[in-house]
């Protein structure tokens, strides 16, 4: 047991400083990420995922994208649906999953972790962007809608969009009681239960060797 817990933890270091290859990379794929109920604890699923999010946080390229999706009335329909969506349920479900804090307990004794937090802070570029910030031409236009008769428009015209309407119909639909409970009992839902029943089916598959210490020929 000790030895795969200092194995677990040997490689969730070794791998930290490799940047997660699932992580989006422009503000608006970070804001559509975090608005979508299946996904937006993702950042907290990885400590690798997690640093890049601090530090996308940190960009002024955040604020006209956050703003424009805080704007438009499609940002909230598309997290209604996605709350509706049984990859909700599984989103927060693999929270349960012991790797998870393993994970974390690893990026605590990482100091590329506490590295990749603050590099951030300690670049001069990074407040320079601050500064010309207003003067952006996003920031500019995220402004400019704020005045936009259009964006208004299409708040009034919520309540005859079809997709509102599917939406308040959805609860209805016996097809999603059905994906909802087959999520539900679905082993692969919960991380953990699916390692112990793996461990128990197949208990060599569970183990971890020792390393070898024969000389490479």
């Amino acid at each position: 047991m000790k030895l795969k817990l200092l194995t677990l933890l040997t490689v969730t270091t070794c791998g930290f400083a490799h940047a997660s290859a699932s992580a989006p990379a422009t503000a608006e794929a970070w804001t559509a990420r975090m608005t979508d109920p299946t996904q937006n604890a993702a950042a907290f699923k990885d400590p690798r995922t997690f640093v890049q999010w601090s530090q996308a946080m940190t960009n002024p390229a955040m604020v006209p994208a956050m703003g424009a999706a805080v704007m438009d009335p499609g940002t909230y329909t598309r997290m209604a649906y996605g709350m509706m969506s049984p990859g909700a349920f599984q989103n927060y479900a693999q929270f349960a999953d012991p790797n998870l804090a393993m994970r974390w307990a690893g990026a605590a004794m990482d100091p590329n972790f506490y590295t990749g937090m603050a590099t951030p802070m300690m670049n001069p570029g990074l407040y320079t962007q601050w500064m010309i910030a207003p003067m952006d031409p996003r920031m500019m236009n995220m402004g400019m809608q704020v005045i936009n008769p259009s964006v208004y428009g299409q708040w009034m015209a919520i309540p005859a969009d079809p997709k509102i309407m599917n939406l308040m119909t959805a609860p209805m639909n016996p097809q999603m009681a059905g994906n909802w409970a087959n999520v539900v009992v679905d082993p692969r839902t919960y991380p953990a239960i699916q390692s112990l029943s793996q461990q128990v089916q197949n208990p060599a598959a569970g183990a971890v060797s020792a390393p070898s210490t024969t000389p490479a020929k």
